[in-house]
């Protein structure tokens, strides 16, 4: 039985987001981040399979604390919705708005994290991995640390990943997207947390009532992107019927209309009717 993918949504929480996988979150995030952590909390887990029974296509993150004094929110995205930038900046200022707990000082408040892992070029230029910070225009100094959002492009990383670069994240990213499975059974070998990662991966591919959601989150997307196109095809006709009307209104002939529009002879005869 293959393996279910990490890059679904439900099946990266499934694996990352699991109470007792908190060594294999920490490892991650030292990956990502370039820090060592002592410590990590995850956050209580909801029922997701009540949770997705009506929303199939809701999103599905892993909030961590690590330290005691910094919240880490992590997303697996998949397809682009053209508001990432906008949707990690409502997510980080939610998290750090109730971060703040009554009577305590807006000083007190942690340190805030977004990291998003996504399978589409985000930035056209640039690195797979990307931080950004506040910092001001003066000598581009940093405002705070306490914020802080992280982009991870899977699409760049396998057109450009390169282990000399960095390993450890290397590691990971080439386990998570899974492309060559020579590389994946070095790096679990390499690696003892990869290793985990992989065995809850084989035990949660047995689970019938994981993979029925995990079907059910891949199916919406599929449509999702189905469906995406055949508004863009119909907005596409559309327009060109409107064109074919105007030259028709113009005077124009229906043989060049036909050339210029791309519209099919069937199609004009219909106009011509319309009109």
């Amino acid at each position: 039985m293959k393996n279910l993918n990490l890059t679904n949504d439900f099946v990266f929480k499934k694996v990352f987001g699991k109470k007792g996988n908190e060594s294999i979150l920490k490892d991650l995030l030292e990956a990502i981040l370039k820090i060592k952590i002592k410590k990590i909390e995850l956050q209580a887990e909801v029922e997701l399979e009540r949770e997705l029974i009506d929303d199939k296509t809701g999103v599905l993150d892993i909030e961590a604390t690590i330290d005691d004094n910094t919240i880490i929110d992590v997303e697996m995205q998949m397809r682009n919705q053209y508001n990432m930038k906008e949707r990690s900046l409502f997510y980080w200022a939610g998290l750090y708005y109730t971060g703040l707990k009554k009577k305590e000082e807006y000083k007190e408040n942690k340190r805030v994290i977004t990291i998003n892992i996504v399978n589409f070029d985000m930035f056209k230029e640039g690195p797979y991995h990307e931080k950004i910070e506040l910092r001001r225009e003066y000598k581009n100094i940093l405002l705070t640390n306490k914020l802080e959002i992280h982009f991870i492009q899977l699409s760049k990383f396998l057109k450009e990943g390169q282990e000399e670069k960095d390993k450890k994240m290397w590691q990971w990213l080439t386990f998570i997207c899974n492309k060559n499975r020579k590389e994946v059974e070095r790096v679990m070998k390499e690696n003892k947390e990869i290793e985990k990662a992989n065995e809850e991966l084989e035990y949660l591919t047995g689970d019938d009532a994981v993979r029925r959601i995990a079907f059910l989150r891949e199916k919406a997307e599929r449509d999702y992107i189905s469906n995406m196109s055949g508004a863009r095809e119909e907005g596409a006709k559309k327009a060109k019927i409107e064109i074919a009307k105007a030259m028709l209104a113009e005077g124009m002939e229906k043989e060049k209309i036909i050339k210029i529009t791309g519209l099919t002879e069937e199609e004009m005869e219909e106009i011509i009717k319309s009109k």
